[in-house]
């Protein structure tokens, strides 16, 4: 990605901050899109980004210089989200290409993903045109609202990405023709026994806690997988462990506001 993708939007734009808002509000699609990624064999995802806001006092000035940065190899614990800084800074001196970076999910601007798009009918594979689908990119979508049609095709043709209408922003794959994928994914639902037969082989899982104090249940709790999350319970797992920051399960599905979580946590 080049410096022509950085976006610096304005301050006083409330389109551009209902983008802020919406993206920080949802981020935990992204990472429940992500945290599966990890799980399968053929990858799925051609495209996962994080923008953040970075900011710096320059040259002793009162007022701090922003640049809204991508990041990318992303991790999240619930609260806090790491990655790579993909972009060089145009002003800032405090953060370079390649370093890795700390924030808080109120940081973030954007998050970006892109799954390749199913080929038109008659159309060979190994002719392959169809571009990745986006989902997410809410500044991106503001911005690109505000093009003439030819610029939004020259945009997505920089991008070699399918933004399709500005006025729709996705958040999972398969929304239009499934919302339940919306509450729950997919991979969730159809790895049910398979999960079940790998805390049969491996029962220590259920008790395990990384040195952060993280376990199996934190993880899919923020990562919002239900029917995992249901069979932790049923194998009896401990509802009460807390991380090292004190958090229980049902603590991090009411940050994340996992309404389908909060109610199985609580009863």
């Amino acid at each position: 990605m080049s410096n022509q993708e950085i976006v610096f939007p304005k301050g006083d734009s409330q389109k551009m901050n209902d983008a802020f808002k919406k993206a920080q509000e949802t981020f935990k699609y992204f990472w429940r899109e992500l945290s599966w990624e990890s799980k399968r064999i053929i990858p799925a995802l051609k495209v996962a980004y994080v923008k953040v806001a970075f900011s710096q006092n320059i040259n002793g000035s009162e007022n701090a210089a922003f640049e809204h940065m991508w990041i990318d190899c992303i991790s999240f614990d619930g609260e806090q989200i790491r990655g790579v800084l993909i972009n060089t800074p145009n002003e800032l001196t405090n953060i370079k290409n390649g370093d890795e970076v700390i924030v808080p999910l109120t940081q973030i601007s954007d998050w970006l993903f892109a799954i390749q798009g199913s080929e038109p009918k008659g159309v060979s594979k190994l002719f392959s045109v169809a571009q990745p689908k986006t989902f997410g990119g809410f500044t991106i979508q503001a911005i690109r609202s505000e093009m003439t049609s030819q610029e939004r095709k020259d945009h997505d043709k920089a991008w070699g990405l399918d933004f399709g209408d500005f006025n729709e922003v996705l958040l999972v794959n398969g929304q239009k023709q499934n919302p339940a994928n919306l509450i729950e994914h997919p991979m969730s639902k159809n790895m049910r026994e398979k999960f079940r037969d790998f805390l049969n082989q491996h029962p220590d899982e259920i008790t395990y806690q990384d040195q952060e104090g993280f376990s199996l249940l934190h993880r899919e709790t923020i990562a919002g997988n239900l029917t995992t999350v249901a069979i932790l319970l049923e194998s009896g797992v401990d509802v009460n462990m807390k991380t090292n920051q004190g958090k229980t399960a049902l603590d991090l599905a009411k940050q994340l506001k996992w309404e389908h979580l909060i109610q199985v946590l609580e009863n």
